[in-house]
């Protein structure tokens, strides 16, 4: 790294990277016709019987303005070395002559963004008086996703679901230090019952949402799996929603929520109604009834990280 190019940790990009601003930075960066090549994405083999590791490429470029593209791992034994699954780094550049403007931590960039994205589908396919949350998942994403959706609706009640009931109370512990009350709920389909927004933040193989336990009117943010095998949803949790993703080539290549509903005839790919950029175009405007059951797959994209990098580098001068 040379001295004249900044690094952004950590910290700078929590702390400039509220999610009301970030939120509608993703809606317009949707609302654009910014150019967002298919990620690269490899397995990497690891020793033992940690599962493969992941390795992530996401380049993005607003032509003449920005370029960017991120690096990122993810390694699903750093649970067990007391690291976080996803690491990273992301380069921005200069869209007019390609000179680096600055490096920023990829990690936390993800984080952030990806919470955003979250709350982006939410503000279009949640209920307006959604008022109760429901975080399945107890690791890096849960805090993010809890606080990005209270900043799209009313939250008033928030629970946390994870199988290791240790982390989901350490978790809330932390957050109740930063003034959010988080209920830790033993078991599981009693709190998806109780719950009108639903997040998922896990590296699951299998479903853990079911369909039979969904009620008329809920929102189901599916977010942690991101490959083909992983699924945090069962065939009938599809069948019975409204489907929309943040994208439709990256969720029908690359999400095991859609791609293995779509292998078991569970969701034809023509019923994904609309994905971020038809919702903030308005050409589609999200939940139809209070009724209506929706799903967002979330699989991530590199525009997600273009407009994020963009928004810090604003406000960090």
């Amino acid at each position: 790294m040379t001295d004249n190019i900044p690094f952004l940790p950590a910290p700078k990009v929590d702390a400039l990277l509220d999610y009301p601003g970030l939120v509608d930075a993703l809606r317009a960066a949707f609302a654009g016709h910014w150019t967002v090549p298919v990620r690269h994405h490899h397995s990497i083999p690891m020793p033992g019987n940690e599962g493969d590791q992941t390795l992530l490429l996401m380049p993005a470029w607003d032509a003449g303005k920005a370029v960017g593209i991120k690096v990122v791992t993810v390694t699903p034994g750093n649970g067990a070395r007391n690291l976080p699954a996803v690491q990273g780094l992301y380069l921005l550049l200069d869209g007019l002559t390609g000179e680096p403007k600055a490096l920023i931590d990829g990690k936390a960039l993800t984080v952030r963004r990806t919470a955003a994205a979250s709350a982006l589908a939410a503000s279009y396919c949640a209920r307006p008086d959604a008022k109760t949350h429901l975080m399945i998942g107890a690791g890096a994403l849960s805090r993010p996703l809890i606080e990005a959706h209270r900043a799209v609706r009313p939250i008033t009640r928030t629970l946390l679901w994870a199988r290791d009931i240790r982390k989901a109370q350490a978790q809330a512990a932390s957050l109740a230090a930063a003034g959010i009350e988080v209920e830790v709920a033993p078991e599981l389909e009693t709190a998806v019952k109780a719950a009108d927004i639903i997040s998922t933040g896990t590296l699951s193989q299998e479903p853990l949402v079911k369909g039979v336990w969904l009620k008329p009117g809920q929102h189901l943010d599916l977010v942690g799996a991101f490959t083909p095998e992983m699924r945090e949803s069962d065939d009938e949790a599809v069948r019975r929603a409204t489907i929309f993703v943040d994208t439709r080539e990256g969720a029908l290549k690359e999400a095991g929520d859609i791609v293995l509903a779509v292998k078991s005839g569970a969701l034809l790919p023509e019923r994904i109604a609309a994905d971020l950029h038809n919702l903030a175009r308005g050409q589609h405007k999200g939940r139809q009834s209070a009724d209506e059951i929706t799903l967002f797959k979330s699989v991530g994209t590199a525009l997600e990280d273009l407009a994020a990098a963009r928004l810090l580098m604003e406000r960090a001068g």
